[in-house]
């Protein structure tokens, strides 16, 4: 009797057969997944045999497997250089900044525009904040120096009011927040409709049932809206904590100079200088490989956190 009880217990396997008949049946749809899968084995997975040679002495003529093994020099090398904290440093700092400031605001976007009655002035504010973002970074970055150089339109109204000129983008105190809040403005518009799409799916009766209860509007936002998208802003902030260690090159290498190169000079930037300017491939390798390693780890550690407290993760 208890043998035919761990019978049952035991997962029933599916056969091959039946495997292959399932695969058959459906070969439309698989057709369909492959073109997926053939990009990622080409062009995500194979390029990954090229992260050897951040463990050698990569000489161009000998090719990564002729190039003599080097093991963890260039990674002591990296951490023992006189950059190593200031980059760390800055490129962290610049996260958490970005993190602390532009996560929130999407969300409370998402929420005033979700509020909003009148279907031609909800469309002119999503129109007006998402544009932004198809700007090219150039362009953006064009637009501060602009408006934020010593005779630009921000330094003139200061003047106007008795304000001292400020010099935004040469002065390493100002540089992470105007980095920063030109992120948010440029990203905030396009970042809130995923937002936008959960709001959408919240079932109306609850803010029928809130309204009968003599709910105000704020009481629904924050007892409704918030809860019914909770498990959104948590996947985005495991999303988004999981790149904590990799700041954009463009935009910082775009507003960097050498009066601002204490506060903007950041892994990234370091990697552009040392492996493409400065042609020492296995070195930059090394620092890649490096970034890429803590950001897996505290994706994991940032997952892990969410499913222990929250029940919402990504796997």
């Amino acid at each position: 009797m208890e043998n035919r009880i761990e019978q049952v217990k035991k997962p029933l396997k599916t056969p091959p057969k039946r495997r292959w008949n399932g695969i058959k049946r459906n070969w439309d749809l698989y057709l369909l997944v492959l073109p997926v899968v053939v990009y990622f084995l080409i062009f995500k997975y194979y390029p990954m045999y090229g992260v050897q040679i951040a463990f050698k002495d990569f000489i161009a003529a000998e090719g990564i497997w002729g190039s003599p093994w080097v093991g963890w020099e260039h990674f002591i090398r990296f951490f023992e250089s006189f950059y190593f904290e200031r980059l760390i440093g800055n490129t962290i700092g610049l996260s958490l900044y970005n993190l602390v400031i532009g996560f929130p605001i999407p969300i409370i976007l998402a929420l005033l525009i979700n509020e909003i009655r009148y279907k031609k002035a909800k469309g002119f504010v999503q129109t007006v904040t998402y544009a932004p973002h198809f700007l090219s970074t150039v362009v953006i970055v064009g637009m501060l120096f602009l408006l934020l150089s010593p005779n630009g339109l921000v330094n003139q109204i200061l003047g106007l009011l008795g304000i001292s000129e400020i010099a935004f983008m040469t002065s390493p105190e100002w540089f992470k927040t105007t980095y920063v809040f030109s992120d948010v403005w440029q990203q905030m518009g396009w970042s809130s409709i995923i937002y936008l799409a959960a709001l959408a799916g919240i079932d109306p009766q609850l803010h029928e049932a809130a309204k009968i209860d003599g709910a105000s509007r704020l009481r629904r936002i924050w007892h409704v809206n918030l809860p019914g998208i909770r498990s959104t802003i948590i996947i985005l902030l495991i999303l988004q904590t999981g790149s904590i260690v990799s700041v954009g090159f463009e935009k910082v290498f775009l507003m960097q100079n050498q009066l601002n190169m204490e506060a903007s000079d950041v892994i990234a930037t370091h990697i552009y200088r040392t492996g493409i300017a400065g042609a020492q491939y296995s070195y930059s390798a090394a620092i890649g490989l490096f970034e890429s390693a803590i950001n897996f780890f505290i994706l994991i550690f940032v997952n892990y956190t969410a499913k222990k407290t929250s029940q919402t993760s990504l796997w």
